[in-house]
């Protein structure tokens, strides 16, 4: 003989079958809206200053960002950890970009410090990772007017 549904067992089966249609209707978030990950990012690259050659300065333009602003990510298509967040008109160096124009690396200084002293705008010898003392990063092709 089978035991009567108590109203916590049917309850359970409730919950449960709503959890399994709840997990089939929603569709996956697209590539680029990946969630943001705790710790360290998954790809890192540093900016390269001078790739333009040693008689031009090290970062080749000063440009401004646009309105509502951008994220600064760590390496060119890596979307998931966000290393800064800059406003709509701060001045950043654009010092290189990928092949297709989609990432631009760039150095900027910190809020409240001179941006003079990033020493981008003097040319180097030769091509080399930006060391400081600024900050620097990775934004989207687009975020920025070029030279303003």
């Amino acid at each position: 003989m089978k035991s009567p549904a108590t109203p916590r067992s049917i309850l359970s089966a409730v919950a449960l079958a709503a959890l399994a249609l709840a997990g089939c209707s929603q569709p996956a978030p697209p590539a680029d809206n990946a969630p943001v990950v705790a710790g360290p990012p998954l790809a890192t690259r540093a900016v390269m200053t001078g790739t333009e050659g040693p008689t031009l300065p090290a970062c080749s333009s000063i440009s401004r960002v646009k309105d509502g602003g951008t994220d600064v990510y760590w390496a060119p298509g890596e979307t998931r950890a966000v290393k800064a967040k800059l406003p709509g008109a701060m001045k950043v160096s654009v010092c290189e970009a990928t092949d297709d124009d989609a990432w631009f690396g760039i150095v900027f200084a910190a809020p409240g410090t001179d941006e003079d002293m990033c020493g981008v705008g003097r040319s180097v010898s030769s091509a080399r990772e930006y060391q400081g003392p600024c900050r620097w990063g990775w934004i989207r092709g687009g975020t920025v007017r070029l030279g303003a």
